[in-house]
């Protein structure tokens, strides 16, 4: 198996267990680039989806809330492209929501408060907002009606691999993210997986990929690999987070114990990847020295 990089300094005397901050969302911004400024708000000069979403939500922001914690990450996938290409729009994922919103135009910020109304924000307040107003919690709370302002969401049918390889942070994700990446997606396949590279075209149903590995006979299975910005945790470099949507089955064809749930693992290296897909992809169960936490969809946070 690929060693790992020489030179890296990986912390591995600190437990893993519980070392994933709580979050009842990820969004995962769709930018095409594999690495960004250190503070992902800035790219762009601070025009860009990351920097819409904390103004929003965000220290001060309308939707600020301390007990609901949404994290935002940058993505090296593509965006969707609108079939009116001239419009310039963005995609994100939203897990453990198990949705992809492929059409966010960059010139309406309706669209992103739709986004943050309909998809982010909680569905019931924690009880230390008893106190408030009705108005405030009213506002607080999702709406899901705001949700359909927004075009072409879709369920995540893929299993998606975010692997952590922010350089433009901390140069030991950036080195170990790459390296990686390029091994999930030798290893994929091997388990019987079409890793789906490019855009999304949800514009008539299907989907603009180029395909790497044999298809599996009948419905392949299928899964996309990325790297993503900061989450946490660089001392534990790789950390990769696997989710697994609802209604995958193991390789015995069993529905998965980990179906609609985001494991995180930590101090991954090359050489643990083909195991992970065997085990934990595949086999639905945890890897117990690589386990930084979880989060089931609905928002359980699992600890081992």
């Amino acid at each position: 198996m690929p060693p790992l990089p020489d030179g890296l300094e990986i912390d591995h005397s600190k437990p893993l267990n519980g070392t994933m901050a709580a979050y009842a969302e990820q969004v995962v911004i769709c930018t095409g680039k594999d690495d960004w400024l250190s503070r992902i708000e800035d790219e762009n000069s601070g025009d860009n989806l990351a920097a819409d979403i904390k103004e929003l939500m965000g220290r001060g922001g309308m939707y600020s809330d301390p007990y609901h914690h949404v994290s935002i990450t940058n993505s090296s996938f593509p965006s969707s492209i609108p079939s009116r290409s001239e419009i310039q729009t963005t995609s994100t994922y939203l897990f453990p929501s198990f949705k992809y919103v492929p059409f966010l135009p960059r010139v309406s910020f309706d669209s992103v408060q739709a986004l943050v109304k309909g998809y982010l924000l909680p569905k019931k307040l924690h009880p230390a907002h008893s106190n408030l107003s009705p108005i405030h919690k009213d506002r607080l709370t999702r709406n899901e009606d705001q949700g359909r302002f927004l075009p072409g969401v879709r369920d995540v049918k893929d299993v998606v691999v975010l692997i952590c390889g922010h350089g433009g942070r901390d140069m030991r994700c950036g080195v170990l993210g790459p390296v990686l990446r390029e091994e999930f997606e030798k290893q994929l396949p091997n388990g019987g997986f079409q890793v789906l590279k490019g855009a999304v075209d949800v514009g008539d149903g299907r989907e603009r990929d180029m395909i790497s590995g044999s298809a599996a006979e009948g419905v392949p299975r299928t899964a996309r690999v990325g790297l993503i910005s900061h989450i946490g945790g660089h001392k534990f470099a790789g950390n990769v987070i696997l989710y697994i949507p609802p209604g995958t089955k193991t390789r015995d064809g069993r529905e998965s114990e980990l179906a609609g749930c985001g494991i995180w693992y930590g101090r991954v290296e090359p050489r643990h990847v083909e195991g992970i897909v065997k085990e934990t992809i595949l086999g639905g169960r945890v890897i117990e020295n690589l386990f930084r936490g979880g989060i089931r969809q609905g928002g359980e946070i699992l600890r081992l």
